[in-house]
């Protein structure tokens, strides 16, 4: 009722000011449309249509606004609501990935890739379910969508030049992490990756490089000490090309200048004598191997002195060597194995015997030990058939090599190498017995030398 009331005094009131404004506007409004159309009204009902176009306008806009605004939200509940059902079927599917259930993961994310296909995260989870499967084609497909998604993603990025490095695509593996570094100069993890892969092509240089700048922006600690290893590893690496290409004096300097950071990388060590030894400086050579041998107890040292010595057709030099180092540390059996095997190669046959059967009785028990005694009794003619089928057995070859593995893997070479060619460790080569012998303790008894050939 009150209402009502209202609405009919507001009439009243509207009619009253409608009469008195006519009354005291009497005159005729035209309002011309075009050049030909017009029309002709009262002034205040001209006035009074004026009023309800604007509020006609106006409560339109007014309606319009609030219909938008409402589709707005609608539309964007539906799309809220879509997201979240989209991250739940995500999320399923990375449950099932994680927990190895590849089938599953495959058809949840493809599910959700689906409903969003601008999605960056099920496109690297679905590679994730590809690549473990085997197929690494389809993997690199997915990301390199996921990268046109995200061109500057870090996560997208690193996945991506690490599944190049995985499938043996290098080449576009370094350009990824170059690219990574192109917006993030100082983005350790992209130099270390590239370093690596720098250093398995053997572009030493330029994983030197990378190395300078990984050491800059290091900071101190066990991580910044593992890195600097890394460094002098690389120099090394570097002089030892040099030392290939004929740059004898260049690989001695940084070859020096290692082993005063590092005395017992042994690469360098070695290194350094061959490059003297190439730059005809034999005496130094020698120094450096002696002196590495006393310093790191390492069969190679003795090999490369063997070498030296048996080409200069001077084995008594190194039998010398050998005797007076047995007399500074007469338990060294690594040393009394080199002695044996040499006085064996000089035909020194029954010096030859006590130091390898000082060996066996210390506890050393190896193939090759038993090939040097079994030898050593063929050339004392003892049971030489049998001894001849070891040989054909077992090939031996002329110089009796002992042999290398590395420390690291396992992998035997006849020949030592700064780095495995395997695993690609340096300084992991050594005698294949060396932890037996240097276990081992020389147990002092009467030695029974049998009687045989005298030493020539």
């Amino acid at each position: 009722m009150i209402l009502i009331a209202v609405l009919v005094l507001a009439f009243i009131l509207f009619a009253v000011g409608f009469l008195y404004f006519w009354g005291v506007n009497p005159g005729d409004i035209t309002v011309f449309l075009t050049n030909d159309l017009s029309y002709t009204l009262p002034s205040a009902i001209m006035l009074v249509c004026v009023l309800l176009i604007g509020l006609l306008i106006g409560n339109g806009v007014h309606f319009l606004s609030a219909f938008l605004y409402s589709f707005r939200n609608w539309k964007g509940g539906r799309r809220l609501k879509k997201t979240e059902e989209t991250g739940s079927i995500y999320r399923s599917g990375v449950g099932r990935l994680l927990s190895g259930d590849l089938k599953k993961a495959r058809a949840l994310l493809k599910k959700a890739l689906d409903r969003d296909p601008h999605r960056v995260d099920c496109h690297l989870a679905l590679a994730s379910v590809a690549l473990q499967e085997g197929n690494s084609t389809e993997g690199i497909e997915l990301l390199q969508k996921a990268r046109k998604l995200d061109p500057k993603g870090i996560e997208v990025l690193f996945k991506l030049a690490a599944t190049y490095e995985e499938s043996g695509r290098r080449e576009e593996s370094m350009r990824v992490y170059k690219e990574l570094l192109d917006g993030d100069a100082n983005n350790r993890k992209a130099m270390r990756a590239l370093r690596d892969i720098q250093m398995d092509l053997g572009h030493w240089q330029d994983a030197l490089e990378l190395q300078k700048k990984i050491l800059k922006i290091s900071k101190s600690g066990v991580k910044a000490d593992v890195e600097n290893q890394i460094s002098l590893q690389l120099r090394y690496e570097v002089a030892r090309n040099e030392l290939e290409n004929g740059k004898q004096e260049q690989a001695i300097e940084v070859c020096r200048d290692i082993i005063k950071k590092n005395v017992k990388f042994t690469p360098a060590r070695v290194t350094l004598g061959d490059a003297y030894r190439q730059a005809g400086r034999d005496a130094d050579a020698i120094k450096v191997y002696q002196d590495g041998y006393k310093a790191l107890k390492k069969s190679v040292f003795l090999a490369r002195l063997e070498d030296l010595y048996i080409n200069a057709e001077d084995p008594a030099a190194l039998l010398a060597f050998y005797r007076s180092q047995m007399q500074v540390d007469a338990e060294d059996l690594l040393l009394k194995l080199y002695l044996g095997r040499l006085c064996l190669r000089l035909e020194m046959v029954d010096e030859a015997m006590q130091h390898l059967t000082d060996l066996e009785s210390s506890g050393v028990d190896f193939t090759k030990l038993h090939l040097l005694l079994a030898e050593a009794q063929r050339r004392r003619n003892n049971v030489e058939e049998a001894v001849i089928e070891y040989q054909k057995a077992l090939s031996i070859d002329s110089h009796l090599l002992l042999g290398f593995v590395c420390e690291a893997c396992g992998a035997r070479f006849n020949e030592w190498h700064s780095r495995c060619p395997e695993c690609k460790i340096w300084d992991s080569l050594v005698l294949p017995e060396r932890k037996q012998i240097q276990d081992a303790k020389l147990i002092e008894e009467p030695k029974i030398i049998p009687q045989g050939s005298q030493e020539k």
